[in-house]
């Protein structure tokens, strides 16, 4: 598993105007390649006006599926440049499509490459940016009396609570990346009145400040 990961938080669509022809990036989170298709073949039919669909996508872990179009536009104009931007950007488990509607004026392979690459990155600056953390659960186990003390902490530390359960004693499900130092840490602030037991792991996402 990845310790960390960059992707979209959403899908997205972004639109702008190159001498007369209007370019449409919708990007989508995708998982397989079939997701990814399906929604190659969904803006089709939405564009089926459109003069081209170029597309680009990367999924898995290491980018270990990754595939281009050019749509009939010339080749390596549209979707291997499209493509470079979200492996530029590092991202993975996404999918996008620019779809062209021509204005009349030729661009030229360079003006053609610039375009496709400014439509996607243009969508990626409107739509907002996650990581993912790989984190391990660890739940803690306390009396009553010390729950204020320990989500003092855990705010102050930026520690974040997945569940709280009230039962005889309060069980915290607290998300950790370094599980001794969290756990010796606890420890310590509560004088050792706390058991703690590890869950699963798990990805945390959050947006990546612009």
């Amino acid at each position: 598993m990845l310790d960390t990961y960059r992707t979209i938080q959403k899908d997205g669509q972004a639109e702008l105007e190159i001498k007369k022809s209007r370019f449409i990036c919708s990007l989508k989170r995708v998982y397989t390649e079939e997701e990814a298709r399906n929604f190659i073949q969904q803006l089709k039919k939405e564009h089926w006006k459109a003069n081209h669909n170029c597309n680009a996508f990367v999924i898995g872990e290491t980018n270990d599926i990754q595939r281009s179009s050019d749509d009939g536009e010339p080749a390596g104009t549209a979707g291997n440049p499209m493509l470079e931007v979200l492996k530029k950007q590092e991202l993975i488990n996404v999918c996008a499509v620019v779809t062209r509607y021509f204005g009349g004026t030729k661009l030229g392979a360079g003006g053609l490459i610039r375009a496709y690459s400014h439509s996607v990155s243009h969508a990626l600056e409107e739509t907002n940016i996650v990581q993912g953390v790989l984190q391990q659960e660890v739940y803690v186990t306390i009396e009553y009396s010390l729950l204020g003390k320990l989500q003092h902490f855990l705010e102050q530390q930026d520690y974040r609570i997945a569940d709280t359960q009230y039962l005889e004693n309060v069980t915290l499900c607290v998300l950790v990346e370094e599980t001794q130092a969290f756990i010796a840490a606890v420890t310590e602030l509560l004088s050792d009145q706390a058991t703690f037991e590890k869950g699963e792991k798990r990805y945390y996402e959050h947006l990546i400040k612009k």
